[in-house]
């Protein structure tokens, strides 16, 4: 009788692998009938085979971290190589107010743990509770004032819970019934017995280090449905506990981001004096000094696979870049993406150092304190002559300008097909492809996330732009390097090709400099290797008309993805969102754009751009293409970023007539340099810059109203010491 494969798991293979072993066998005869008994018990057989089969396959799959899908398989797996998952955390926020105790005899005021402020109805259906996890005790002033200044309250409902010790269990541990704790608000004191007064405080251990019998900490683990329970020690490493003594838990039960970023909230504490009497009235309004900030939800399946593994690897050292990256995480909880890499990757190199970025959960930056104690834990974990530096994060944006075309007769409306791809752009910028160190924006996926918003859509024409935002030192002296990460697009490079015209395949936003009463901006110019360029100042008398007021002013290397900035001062900037920037924007030599190192990828949704235009050959209303609208597959010509701010007065001597937003193929300019006390004219054309110059005195009908050089001149409009 032959052997059979029982390796399939598909129901009708196992029927089939059945149906010929009974095949090599004359004593059974009607098993190949649906409709007989012995059918019907293989059909059984074959079920009972798939059902124990699928089972197997899913217990061995539970066994390993990279393939186990239940969320209490992979934490029991991750707590078996020593990892800790993140809880979720609650979102903070800081207030003040003060109560009036004039003509009492209170010395002292009392805010007891728990509720201390809830949300107002502004914030729609749902409602939020604000806690503190102890009393906070404050003092009387001469005015007879209480004040409570710049406390922290914590999101989520505060929730007390006690267990009494049964010495006849051993190894007992104690299941919170909650849900949603932040783990970093619980707070656990043992009581002696029910009927005693002494009270000791016990402290959650992060390791057995500095651990002995007489430490009064507790241990904490995950368990099922995302609830935890407390462990104490077994007079070895941690103090135990013993019956009668009642185990006395508190803690907040948060919903973690979606408290973030509230700012209207209003009392609802408790106060007692010094006697213990509740005080209820002379109650100033509470004021939110921050909106809540910090809330995040409890860690992943997916991250605590990638981390776990990651920290295992570590041993609780940092040699590598990945060691940096696993154990960061544990240090600052609050990290969203960390990215880690040698001094020795940078140019010019920093030998002995690992430079750190950290992109916290809710945030930008991080502040000086926090990025001083990452690196001081860090210490702990470094190797010997390795310094760890915490540099600040650099964002990339990704600019899009996509032209949707769509066959009227299956679509809505325009504004319905542009609001569908929009709605799918924000579920794509929201993704984790992007959002994090070493992200990628992947052109073709992008342009298949607008195709795939309705069927009525043919295609897409998306062009890309890069930006950075570089924040700018005021009515200072300062230098500027600023790094995409990514090669440069050259586009108007002068050199014979694209109608002859030079530069300007940087763009930036306005800003003014000292010595200079004109909005200026930042300009390219490429030299004949289209590797590198300097780059210029110049200033708008039209959309197409510009004079270049400073050459040199810094250089660029199109390759790299880098500017430099030579020193300059700047004293005010046209963007200002809470701080001064300049915005300055790029076309990528390749669609696809990557964060590299420090730079944290995001797509820019406030800048991404949909238009809908009809596909008429799709709809057969030009089936010939006569009349077809085509795209431009490049971007817009224009000279700078935004709305352009022209200049006081013309110092442009031929007018610039174009009927597009590029470039024309000849332009005259004048180049005012107060070095030698010269203005000269330049025209440019057939791709050559400074094809022809003519140069006059200064003294003469100039209107430029400054000068950009460091000397003065008397035939000079201004003494500038804008350089």
């Amino acid at each position: 009788m032959p052997l059979v494969n029982f390796s399939n798991l598909d129901f009708n293979q196992i029927k089939t692998s059945l149906r010929d072993y009974l095949r090599a066998n004359s004593n059974f005869t009607d098993y190949d009938f649906e409709g007989s008994n012995l059918s019907t018990i293989i059909d059984l057989l074959a079920y009972n085979t798939y059902i124990n089969s699928y089972n197997a396959n899913m217990v061995t799959n539970e066994v390993f971290i990279d393939s186990a899908t239940l969320r209490e398989n992979v934490v029991s797996l991750a707590k078996n190589i020593g990892y800790t998952p993140r809880p979720r955390r609650s979102a903070k926020a800081v207030v003040s107010f003060a109560v009036d105790v004039s003509g009492t005899t209170t010395v002292a005021v009392t805010l007891k743990k728990g509720i201390v402020a809830t949300t107002s109805a502004t914030f729609g259906s749902a409602s939020f509770t604000f806690s503190i996890p102890e009393d906070i005790t404050v003092g009387v002033d001469e005015n007879g004032l209480a004040t409570f200044d710049s406390i922290t309250v914590y999101e989520g409902v505060y929730i007390e819970e006690s267990f009494n010790v049964n010495s006849r269990t051993p190894n007992q541990k104690y299941n919170l019934s909650n849900s949603g704790i932040d783990t970093n608000l619980i707070r656990v004191n043992v009581q002696d017995s029910a009927n005693s007064n002494i009270v000791r405080k016990y402290t959650q251990s992060k390791g057995l280090f500095e651990i002995n019998s007489d430490s009064p900490v507790f241990y904490l683990q995950e368990i099922e449905n995302e609830r935890y329970e407390i462990l104490f020690g077994d007079g070895i490493f941690g103090l135990p506990v013993k019956e009668p003594n009642v185990v006395k838990v508190s803690y907040i039960v948060s919903n973690g981001s979606e408290a973030n970023n509230i700012s209207r909230l209003a009392y609802a504490g408790q106060l007692v004096n010094n006697n213990g009497a509740s005080i209820t009235t002379n109650i100033t309004a509470l004021f939110t000094d921050q909106a809540s900030f910090g809330g995040a939800e409890i860690e992943s399946v997916e991250s605590i696979k990638k981390f776990a593994p990651q920290i295992y690897a570590s041993q609780n050292r940092a040699v590598t870049a990945v060691d940096y990256e696993a154990l960061i995480p544990k240090i600052y909880p609050e990290a969203e993406s960390v990215s880690a890499f040698g001094g020795e990757e940078l140019t010019p190199p920093k030998f002995g150092k690992v430079l750190v970025a950290v992109k916290p959960i809710n945030g930008v930056f991080l502040s000086t304190t926090i990025k001083g104690d990452i690196s001081r834990q860090l210490k702990k974990f470094s190797v010997a002559g390795i310094i760890p530096e915490i540099v600040d994060l650099k964002y990339l944006y990704v600019e899009t300008n996509s032209f949707v075309y769509y066959n009227e007769n299956k679509a809505p409306s325009a504004t319905t097909i542009t609001g569908l791809c929009r709605n799918n752009i924000n579920s794509y910028a929201n993704s984790s492809e992007l959002n994090k160190f070493g992200a990628r924006f992947k052109y073709s996926k992008y342009q298949n996330v607008i195709d795939n918003s309705h069927s009525s859509i043919t295609s897409n024409i998306t062009t890309v732009n890069m930006r950075r935002d570089m924040q700018v030192v005021l009515n200072s002296f300062a230098e500027y390097e600023i790094c995409f990460g990514n090669r440069f697009h050259i586009k108007n490079h002068g050199h014979g090709t694209h109608g002859g015209e030079i530069g300007f395949n940087i763009k930036s936003s306005g800003f003014k400099v000292a010595g200079i009463s004109d909005t200026v901006y930042l300009g390219d110019s490429p030299d004949q290797t289209l590797k590198k360029g300097t780059m210029f100042l110049f200033k708008l008398n039209s959309e197409t008309e510009f004079v270049i007021i400073k050459q040199d002013v810094g250089s660029v290397d199109y390759v790299k993805g880098e500017i430099m900035l030579s020193p300059i001062n700047i004293i005010s900037t046209v963007v200002n969102r809470g701080e001064s920037l300049i915005e300055i924007s790029a076309t990528p030599y390749s669609n696809d754009v990557i964060g590299k190192q420090d730079l944290y990828l995001q797509l820019d949704t406030s800048n991404v751009i949909v238009n809908a235009v009809a596909d008429e050959i799709a709809s057969g209303d030009d089936i010939s293409g006569s009349n077809y609208i085509v795209t431009s597959s490049y971007s817009n010509g224009k000279l700078v970023r935004g709305k352009e701010i022209l200049a006081s007065s013309s110092t442009v001597s031929t007018p610039v007539e174009s009927t597009s937003s590029q470039l024309p193929v000849q332009n005259t300019v004048t180049v005012i340099s107060g070095m030698d006390g010269t203005t000269t004219t330049t025209t440019y054309s057939a791709g050559t810059f400074g094809q022809s110059t003519t140069t006059v005195p200064s003294s003469g009908s100039s209107s430029s109203g400054s000068s950009s050089g460091s000397s003065s001149s008397s035939s000079s409009s201004s003494s500038s010491s804008g350089y």
